[in-house]
C-alpha cells in the first residue's frame, strides 16, 4: 500500500496549470475517526461539502471491479501488449475507451461493489430512509494527459432531486501522478455558483457542464483551495450536487481507474434522463451556449 501523505512543495497539474502542495492544494482531512456516527457525517458534509473515508469498500471486491474494467480495454486493444494486463498499462496509441451502459451490465464484479449492499445500507442510515442508485453508472478509464474539468454534478444530473450524492471510488491504488480527484473544500457554501452555474443544465442549456478548466482561476476569483491525496483501493469520496471537483492530469504511463455513481432517497424525484437501459441520451448542441458565454451573462 501506498503512503497518503504528501510532502510540502510536492508539485501537480491540473488541466495544465501547476499547482503546489502546502501553496494551493492540500491533503483532505479523512471521516474515518466518525464514520460510525451518522449525525456527525452530516454535519461534517454541510461543514466541508465531502466525507473521506478511507477502506470504505472490500478491498478484494474492488479488486475484482478493477479486472472488469481491465478486461474490457484488453478487449478494446487498449492496453499495452509488452505489459501484464493486471497493470493497467496504456497502449502505444493511448486510447480512451467508452465504458457505456450496455458495456457496464456484463461487469459483473462491477456492479457487486456499486450496487452493494454496503453502499446502500450506508445511505440508507445516512438519509434516513430506502434509497436507490441511478441506473446510470460512470466507470472511467482516463488515460494520459487527460483530466477533468472543475464542476458541480447538479449540471448534469439536476432535474430530480437536489439532495443527491455522489460517491468517487478509486478502482485502483492511484498515485497523485495517476490523476485522483481533485476538489474544492468549502465549495458547497459558494452562493455565487449555486445561484448563477449551478442552475445550468448541460442537457438543456449549455455545450460544456465544466466551470472552468484552470484551477487557478477559480482560486483568484472565488477563493477557494484545492485538495487531493493518493487513494487507496476502497477509499470513497462523497459529495452532494454542489460541490466543485474535477481531476489532476494523469501523466503516468497507467489507466487511473474510478467511479463515480448516485445516490438517493427513493422517495425523492428522480431524474430520469438517467434511469432505463439506455441513459443520459444528451441531445445536440444547437441550440446550448458555450460556458463562456453563460459566465459573461451571469457576472461569474
Amino acid at each position: 500500500m501506498q503512503s497518503m501523505t504528501v510532502a510540502d512543495g510536492t508539485k501537480v497539474t491540473m488541466s495544465g496549470h501547476e499547482l503546489v502542495f502546502g501553496e494551493n492544494i492540500f491533503v483532505p482531512r479523512d471521516a474515518n475517526d466518525i464514520a460510525g456516527d451518522m449525525a456527525a457525517l452530516r454535519a461534517r458534509i454541510e461543514e466541508d461539502g465531502y466525507l473521506l473515508i478511507r477502506d470504505f469498500y472490500d478491498r478484494d471486491a474492488v479488486m475484482a471491479a478493477r479486472a472488469d474494467i481491465l478486461s474490457y480495454l484488453a478487449e478494446q486493444g487498449c492496453l499495452d501488449a509488452e505489459a501484464p494486463a493486471e497493470e493497467g498499462v496504456i497502449g502505444p496509441e493511448n486510447e480512451g475507451a467508452a465504458l457505456r451502459n450496455e458495456v457496464v451490465v456484463n461487469m459483473k464484479a462491477y456492479l457487486r461493489v456499486v450496487n452493494s449492499e454496503r453502499v446502500m445500507a450506508f445511505f440508507e442510515d445516512f438519509l434516513g430512509g430506502p434509497t436507490l442508485t441511478l441506473d446510470h453508472k460512470w466507470p472511467r478509464a482516463v488515460r494520459r494527459g487527460h483530466s477533468t474539468g472543475a464542476h458541480y454534478d447538479v449540471v448534469f444530473m439536476g432535474a430530480g432531486t437536489k439532495a443527491l450524492y455522489t460517491v468517487w471510488t478509486p478502482l485502483d491504488d492511484l498515485s497523485l501522478d495517476m490523476g485522483p480527484l481533485a476538489f474544492c473544500p468549502g465549495s458547497n457554501k459558494l452562493d455565487v455558483l449555486r445561484r448563477t452555474y449551478g442552475t445550468a443544465d448541460a442537457h438543456n442549456d449549455v455545450t460544456d457542464g465544466h466551470l472552468s478548466r484552470n484551477p487557478l482561476e477559480l482560486i483568484e476569483k472565488f477563493g477557494v483551495k484545492w485538495s487531493s491525496t493518493p487513494f487507496g483501493a476502497g477509499d470513497v469520496i462523497i459529495f452532494g450536487m454542489y460541490f466543485l471537483h474535477g481531476s489532476l492530469d494523469n501523466v503516468s504511463n497507467r489507466y487511473r481507474l474510478s467511479t463515480d455513481n448516485r445516490y438517493q432517497l427513493a422517495s425523492e424525484p428522480v431524474d430520469e434522463r438517467h434511469m432505463g437501459q439506455h441513459p443520459d441520451q444528451i441531445p445536440k448542441a444547437e441550440n446550448r451556449k458555450t460556458m463562456a458565454e453563460m459566465r459573461e451573462k451571469w457576472g461569474i
